[in-house]
């Protein structure tokens, strides 16, 4: 049976770059049901860096996280995580009340500009005239590098002396003592902590655990790939395009652009695949508001993002169960928050103050543990 301190289950962006920050001090088995890290929610993220993007909790933890996408550490990686990318947030004249109510928190933020008639325009040429009443236009945000993201932690991981096993599905979970012991396809793991970073199917293992779940609850989101009329470089300086009740997004990628309803369809915890009917559901709406004709999608994928009831993560030790640890329902802000949160929740596994990067920004641990 190896022996090792911490166990995390789930090797997505959340389980990696936890992992490798308590590698530092502990030894560290970080486990992947499939063949890869990333495969389900982490792989197939929109890759989009918005600091002003969600609740005031999210926020705190993006803005915690930014100066390490901004500049890495050299022995982090050598190539840049972000690339600045504008967000225009739209609006019809009957939205425009939507649009208020969500500028209205963010109206300190130096980065932020209302729009209106010619200006929207001139943002975003592919836009229908008279389609859209205003905008807020969003200059601090970024295209994420998630491959490389994730790549870094899991070299870093490794480099601290901690090891990934995949297809590694935890199947039996229990407490012997002091200790948990997990069996999986490839043996058995004793350890003092385990960390439930398993994404949609972080209830089940708290259930393999004794432990209560926290609702969470997977929805699907759906994209899909199209061309674009614009030349290549026309449209890299193009914004993400949004509108203000998430009825859709428009994002370019790689002279494609990416054509989403914004849906968030409650789903089972699975490998997620994309609907027919999302499909064109997507793309009419987008059509509805640009000038785009949509003779063939060229590709479409499906992914869970996780929820639970209040729309924040869970991060920290489960109250009623020793040595498990929740760190879970990132919803669509996992990429953006994965610093931040591994920084929490490192922190909040050792008993250790919280850092100093976190408290400045107004991360409150209580908001975000178990039980709350």
């Amino acid at each position: 049976m190896k022996q090792c301190d911490v166990v995390v289950i789930g090797a997505g962006i959340a389980g990696a770059s936890m992992a490798s920050a308590l590698a530092v001090d502990h030894s560290v088995v970080l486990l992947e049901r499939e063949d890869t890290p990333g495969y389900h929610t982490t792989g197939r993220s929109a890759a989009l860096f918005t600091p002003t993007y969600g609740p005031p909790q999210i926020r705190a933890l993006t803005r915690a996280s930014q100066a390490f996408f901004d500049a890495p550490s050299p022995d982090f990686t050598s190539v840049p995580l972000v690339r600045q990318r504008d967000v225009l947030l739209l609006a019809r004249t009957d939205q425009r009340a939507s649009l208020e109510a969500a500028a209205d928190p963010l109206s300190n933020e130096t980065s932020i500009e209302w729009v209106e008639g010619d200006r929207l325009q001139a943002l975003h040429p592919l836009l229908r005239p008279g389609y859209a009443d205003c905008g807020v236009l969003n200059r601090d945000s970024a295209d994420i590098d998630v491959d490389a993201v994730l790549a870094a932690w899991l070299r870093r991981f490794r480099a601290r002396g901690g090891e990934l096993q995949v297809h590694a599905e935890v199947t039996g979970l229990r407490r012997v003592g002091e200790r948990w012991q997990l069996r999986t396809p490839n043996g058995t793991l004793s350890a003092t902590w385990v960390v439930n970073a398993a994404g949609a199917w972080a209830d089940a293992v708290a259930r393999l655990a004794g432990a209560e779940g926290v609702g969470v609850v997977p929805k699907r989101r759906t994209v899909a790939v199209i061309a674009s009329p614009l030349e290549l470089g026309d449209a890299r300086a193009l914004p993400v395009a949004i509108d203000v009740d998430e009825q859709f997004f428009l994002k370019p990628e790689a002279g494609r652009l990416l054509v989403s309803p914004a849906d968030a369809t409650p789903s089972s915890p699975t490998d997620a695949r994309p609907e027919e009917w999302d499909i064109a559901v997507g793309i009419e709406r987008v059509q509805r508001a640009f000038a785009l004709d949509v003779t063939r999608v060229e590709s479409a994928w499906a992914g869970l993002r996780c929820f639970v009831p209040d729309g924040l993560p869970v991060v920290g030790p489960d109250p009623t169960v020793p040595g498990f640890f929740w760190l879970c329902g990132q919803g669509g802000y996992g990429i953006q928050t994965a610093l931040a949160m591994a920084a929490l929740g490192a922190a909040l596994l050792r008993r250790d103050p919280l850092p100093e990067h976190l408290v400045a920004e107004g991360v409150d641990a209580a908001a975000l543990r178990p039980g709350r």
